[in-house]
């Protein structure tokens, strides 16, 4: 058969999206294994960590390894991440986010920080399960607490829907971060997913999570207390 430069360019064409589909299939997989690093460091550091109070009474968990690496800077570029939330059968599987714009209450400039956004209550589970949200602009968010226990006597308990906190050098700290949008990140849904799924069918517990998210769901479920994700039964790659 003759090679026609348009059978050619057809081929190159086909090559590079199979070649861009793997890629993003694995960096996908790879954040699921920072985020999974990221929820072990809250564990192994209790002391100086997130309270056990805001993490048994947590709605959702949002983890964004290495904002600055990702490029989370001031500037209006962008991190990528993973969400998870309760469910009455256990934690759902996880879902793909993007977190861009917002002013930080901490001027970041150090590579290997990570975000991570706990979703207290339902105002703040349906913000997310919508797609897309601006914090403290349709929900509200603050810094959160640190350390083994809470303060009883806080507000978060009864108004904040987003607890957000920075981890720079396995030290966690409540971190505020005014007007930056979540939405979903569907180039890595489709990655891992096959498809478009949304965040609500994905966080809400109704898709079956692959084999390669099963790692990150069993530390998610250690965390927060679940005990039922290491039941999860696999979907398909």
């Amino acid at each position: 058969m003759k090679i026609t430069p348009l059978l050619l360019a057809g081929a190159l064409a086909l090559t590079s999206g199979n070649l861009w589909a793997a890629s993003g299939r694995q960096d996908s997989i790879d954040r699921l294994q920072m985020s999974s690093d990221v929820l072990r460091s809250i564990m192994s550091t209790p002391d100086k960590g997130i309270p056990d109070e805001v993490v048994k009474d947590a709605k959702c968990i949002v983890v964004v390894p290495h904002l600055v690496k990702g490029g989370f800077v001031v500037g209006g570029e962008h991190g990528r991440g993973i969400a998870s939330c309760r469910t009455p059968e256990g934690w759902s599987a996880p879902a793909f986010v993007s977190v861009g714009g917002g002013s930080w209450g901490l001027q970041i400039g150090v590579e290997g920080v990570d975000l991570v956004m706990v979703v207290m209550n339902d105002r703040g589970l349906q913000h997310l399960l919508g797609d897309k949200f601006q914090l403290s602009g349709d929900a509200s968010a603050s810094a959160g607490p640190v350390g083994r226990h809470a303060s009883a006597g806080t507000d978060w308990k009864m108004t904040t829907e987003v607890l957000t906190y920075s981890r720079s050098h396995g030290i966690f700290a409540g971190v505020t971060l005014d007007g930056a949008v979540v939405e979903q990140d569907m180039d890595s849904t489709r990655a891992i997913y096959g498809r478009d799924a949304s965040f609500r069918s994905v966080l809400s517990g109704n898709v079956r999570p692959p084999q390669s998210t099963l790692s990150f769901m069993r530390v998610v479920g250690e965390i927060g207390r679940a005990g039922t994700l290491a039941e999860a039964t696999p979907g398909q790659q």
